[in-house]
């Protein structure tokens, strides 16, 4: 009777631990499926502050940043970028049509910029009259509304090229001291060149504003590469392109000057996401995703 039940029990414990096994095979096989299921993500750029991100994914899957709606491409592509002092730990978030979720955090690399002295700005221009607030002001409303602008261009995601082959005498971030007076950082990278060279597309785009007598940039064009990204370049001699232009990465679109507030002739290239202030030399590096 004792060997009977012995035998029982060890035919319970066999038992039992062949279901323990099948349910871990089952467990990692669901695990396993589970993680073909996840949605995939494909980010190119530096995760540092200024830094344009271009990402890809699958079209139909939501993507947020900090919670923020991020428009997807019918290509799958996206993008977003961090401010010239973002030191805040972000979370972006892609889910897939099954309700499947892939989080990333993403903290910006701190950086160090550079100081620049700027001497022999005009008293007029360094306290502007009250006739002078009031075009900055009008300026500024401009800008403003053209880079608010929501457009479903896919150019951003075809990557970027320099607009022109000068020497680079600024860049992004950099602190400006106007007469001996500290200013806002410089948002742009700077090419040193004669008045009347050629200033091309840095990719395609809208054109979304053109004022050739700006108080501040003097000639002044916008362009929109889509999904809140916008290009402006800032004191121009002429452009070639107007407001509601098509245009092509490449395309002759102006020439360079030394119109508002500047002492000599170069172009002043800068990228906005929206109202956040990107550096264009690392726009340069983003290479599209296939």
């Amino acid at each position: 009777m004792f060997k009977f039940k012995q035998l029982n029990t060890m035919i319970m414990v066999s038992s039992l631990l062949l279901m323990l096994s099948f349910t871990s095979v089952v467990s990692a096989a669901s695990l396993k499926q589970q993680a073909k299921l996840k949605p995939t993500v494909q980010l190119s750029g530096e995760i540092e502050q200024g830094a344009l991100v271009l990402g890809k994914t699958t079209n139909k899957n939501k993507v947020t940043f900090d919670g923020k709606n991020i428009p997807v491409t019918n290509n799958g592509n996206f993008v977003f970028g961090f401010s010239r002092d973002d030191n805040k730990t972000h979370q972006l978030v892609i889910v897939n049509t099954q309700g499947m979720q892939l989080v990333k955090q993403l903290t910006p690399k701190k950086r160090d910029y550079k100081i620049q002295r700027i001497t022999g700005i005009a008293k007029k221009i360094m306290q502007p009259n009250p006739k002078a607030v009031t075009h900055i002001s009008k300026d500024n409303q401009q800008i403003k509304k053209a880079r608010a602008i929501k457009s479903d261009l896919n150019a951003f995601a075809q990557g970027f090229i320099a607009p022109n082959q000068g020497k680079i005498t600024g860049v992004y971030g950099s602190q400006r001291y106007f007469n001996g007076k500290p200013k806002r950082p410089h948002f742009g990278l700077d090419f040193a060149a004669p008045t009347g060279a050629i200033v091309i597309a840095p990719a395609d785009g809208v054109v979304t504003l053109f004022v050739p007598d700006m108080f501040y940039s003097g000639g002044t064009l916008l362009i929109d590469h889509g999904h809140g990204i916008s290009s402006s370049f800032l004191h121009l001699s002429k452009s070639y392109v107007k407001k509601g232009d098509i245009i092509t990465q490449g395309q002759k679109i102006a020439e360079v000057g030394s119109s508002g507030r500047a002492t000599g002739p170069h172009l002043d290239w800068r990228i906005n996401w929206y109202e956040i202030r990107l550096d264009p030399a690392l726009a340069l590096k983003v290479k599209p995703i296939e």
